[in-house]
């Protein structure tokens, strides 16, 4: 009898046991979304050019400025979006942003940037850029500000810096420029020239996939600079 009296007691503790676990589980899947991350800031990542504005050429392999940056903006978002951010594109595709039907389609294009980095209440903006130089010597990554922006000047720098300490050839101190994407917003701006393709070497690295990584995985870290010290 005191055999079969422990025995019930066994079954009856295992089964409070589960019952426990199985409310555990329901109770957790119920209230999931709740646990689920939300994104502090919103970036807004633009590819430079699109459709049938090809930007700068490699003079080699013939690869185009709007191909390259949108691969770049690309790679940007996946870690960015990795991290928790949220990111918003200005394109997606290799198709331009002008209206069809538009007689000047570089003024529709600006136009549109200007309306999705408007609509989107970003915290900051990222314009990618490959350059180019009449001179092959000329190389390295640089990083513009709208000048007599106090933000922007300070996210350019801390990208600036980054890419300066771990991007090979990349320029020491960001420059004010007089960009639209720039000027259209009063968030913190910067516009990324990544590299030249005028330059053979710089335009056949800025093609690999490992240095593209690491190039936007030092971007990103300037912009988290720029987040922790604003």
């Amino acid at each position: 009898m005191k055999v079969l009296t422990l025995r019930k007691r066994a079954v009856v503790i295992v089964l409070c046991v589960l019952l426990c676990v199985a409310g555990v589980v329901v109770y957790f899947t119920a209230i999931a979304p709740a646990f689920r991350p939300v994104a502090v800031h919103t970036i807004v990542i633009d590819a430079g050019h699109g459709g049938k504005d090809g930007g700068a050429v490699g003079k080699q392999s013939e690869v185009t400025e709007s191909y390259l940056n949108l691969e770049y903006a690309l790679t940007l978002r996946n870690i960015c979006e990795s991290y928790g951010y949220k990111v918003v594109l200005t394109r997606s595709d290799m198709n331009g942003l002008y209206s069809p039907t538009a007689s000047n389609k570089k003024r529709s294009e600006m136009e549109k940037r200007r309306q999705i980095i408007c609509d989107s209440n970003a915290d900051l903006v990222v314009s990618i850029h490959m350059n180019s130089f009449p001179s092959s010597e000329a190389r390295g990554a640089q990083v513009y500000y709208a000048e007599g922006s106090a933000s922007g000047e300070s996210l350019a720098g801390s990208v600036q810096t980054s890419l300066h300490k771990n991007v090979e050839y990349a320029k020491l101190t960001a420059k004010a420029g007089d960009f639209y994407v720039l000027n259209c917003t009063e968030n913190p701006a910067i516009l990324v020239e990544c590299g030249f393709l005028s330059n053979p070497e710089e335009e056949i690295m800025l093609q690999d996939a490992d240095y593209m990584q690491n190039f936007c995985y030092q971007l990103f870290c300037g912009i988290l600079t720029y987040f922790n010290y604003e």
